[in-house]
């Protein structure tokens, strides 16, 4: 398994948690809670959003990487 493949599968993994916080955002009725999943979904989304830069990186640089 190549670093481009375990990139591709680190983001589908933080793509899910990223949409899980925003549901949880969305159901919960407890405005502290709401706000909590609010940050933890921004912080993941900048997570993902720097995963995202390194792939293209990764890719660029190293063509093999790009199966």
């Amino acid at each position: 398994m190549t670093i481009g493949t375990k990139i591709q599968q680190t983001i589908a993994s933080c793509e899910a948690t990223l949409a899980n916080l925003d549901s949880f955002a969305l159901e919960t009725q407890d405005q502290a809670a709401k706000q909590m999943f609010k940050s933890l979904a921004q912080q993941q989304k900048t997570i993902l959003d720097q995963l995202n830069q390194r792939l293209q990186y990764v890719q660029s640089e190293e063509p093999q990487y790009n199966q």
